[in-house]
């Protein structure tokens, strides 16, 4: 009887280490691409931009082996946003963007490979620079509701780190930096929203504890 508990209680100890051994968070950073979609809007006003550049710092908690909660915070550093206004008057404001999301992520495992999609709620922030590229100085900070979607895949080249590219898609409104209707500067409301979306490529490296 005493070796059946013995045993038994072994096994137990085996399983919790285990189980306590297993990953189940990671911390990725990615190096990130934004880019922005020609938008042009029934009140005469068209947005042209340029690429940006930046980084992107996430944190997933697995739920079960398949499944996980992330959150995200990124920052793009700089790319420029140009309005014409009426095919006459022409605005520059140059831009730094931030993002903070969360997401559901589904995951599948394929030996190393390890697809994954991912979709959730978050915010941009857009941050005018203002020097010499900007030529509109009244634009002010704008926060915009967003949602993001995303699919990408994660190859193991150990149990402790996975290189991970991902494709992700930004859904929100264009911003007008605050110059609505009433500015005396310039208009530049579209009321639109980034259609298809903001397309986002990112490449990183991920650590599991």
């Amino acid at each position: 009887m005493k070796k059946n508990v013995l045993v038994i209680f072994l096994l137990a100890l085996s399983v919790a280490a285990g189980r306590a051994q297993e990953s189940r968070q990671d911390i990725s950073l990615s190096g990130v691409g934004l880019i922005e979609p020609f938008v042009a809007s029934s009140t005469d006003v068209q947005v042209h931009s340029n690429y940006a550049l930046g980084a992107l710092v996430s944190y997933r908690f697995m739920l079960t082996p398949s499944s996980a909660l992330e959150a995200n915070y990124g920052m793009t550093y700089q790319n420029s946003l140009h309005y014409l206004v009426s095919n006459t008057n022409n605005y520059k404001i140059l831009t730094r963007t931030q993002e903070i999301s969360a997401a559901y992520v589904r995951s599948f495992t394929y030996r190393k490979l390890n697809p994954f999609v991912e979709a959730g709620p978050g915010v941009l922030i857009f941050l005018p620079i203002r020097n010499s590229g900007t030529t509109l100085l009244d634009a002010k900070q704008q926060t915009s509701i967003m949602g993001m979607f995303g699919g990408g895949i994660a190859y193991e080249i150990s149990p402790s780190f996975d290189i991970r590219a991902e494709y992700r898609g930004l859904v929100t409104k264009v911003p007008n930096f605050g110059l609505g209707a009433s500015a005396s500067t310039g208009n530049l409301s579209t009321n639109k929203w980034y259609v298809p979306n903001i397309y986002e490529p990112t490449i990183g490296v991920a650590y599991h504890f």
